[in-house]
């Protein structure tokens, strides 16, 4: 997956930054969206895709996970860089939209009610210096950078959240030690599936 650098109108996009705005519930480092990966807890988008970095080291994986604070265990990882596995470059984008696509999954009504409110928006994160998973600001309406994130966030909500398509299950990522304490990635399920589903059907007959 290859993403490129991209100039935007703030004038004419969603911007997000800080948690608690209003489309907060987009960042990774939003609480309140707990993932269940291989029969684990994890606290936060943040700490999955932190750990997913060191498939070979399952107490780093498991001191990154132990964190309530998405931050935290972002700092954590931040000791162990150099533990990081050696095709972190060219996977991380997709590491990263498999992470999104769990906390889909797992939160579907609160994380794509976020989703709708962009109102298929172009949606950028902010970034102070991020120009790989966000974007800095320029001048007072220009802001230029990869913005990976909001890409991804982009292509979730085009893929699932527009025409209301609630994920069943996530599929592991095909590539060499997609692993979690050891352990393989198995096809992560969402085990409230059903009731998700039947809370959808009240809602449109409502």
């Amino acid at each position: 997956m290859k993403i490129t650098e991209r100039t935007y109108n703030k004038k004419e996009v969603i911007v997000f930054r800080s948690t608690k705005a209003k489309y907060g519930g987009l960042s990774n480092m939003a609480g309140g969206y707990s993932l269940r990966v291989n029969d684990i807890i994890i606290p936060s988008a943040e700490a999955l895709y932190q750990a997913c970095r060191y498939p070979l080291f399952p107490s780093v994986q498991q001191e990154i996970i132990e964190q309530n604070s998405p931050m935290t265990a972002k700092m954590i990882s931040r000791k162990y860089l150099k533990y990081t596995r050696q095709d972190w470059e060219e996977v991380k984008y997709s590491v990263m939209y498999w992470v999104l696509k769990v906390k889909l999954s797992q939160n579907f009504n609160e994380f794509s009610k976020v989703l709708k409110e962009t109102n298929g928006k172009p949606i950028v994160e902010l970034s102070n210096k991020d120009k790989d998973w966000a974007a800095i600001e320029v001048d007072k309406n220009t802001l230029v950078g990869k913005n990976a994130l909001g890409r991804l966030l982009m292509q979730l909500r085009e893929e699932y959240v527009i025409n209301n398509k609630p994920i069943e299950c996530v599929q592991p990522i095909d590539m060499f030690g997609f692993l979690l304490y050891g352990s393989e990635i198995d096809t992560v399920c969402n085990p409230n599936m059903e009731f998700e589903k039947d809370y959808l059907f009240d809602l449109d007959y409502a």
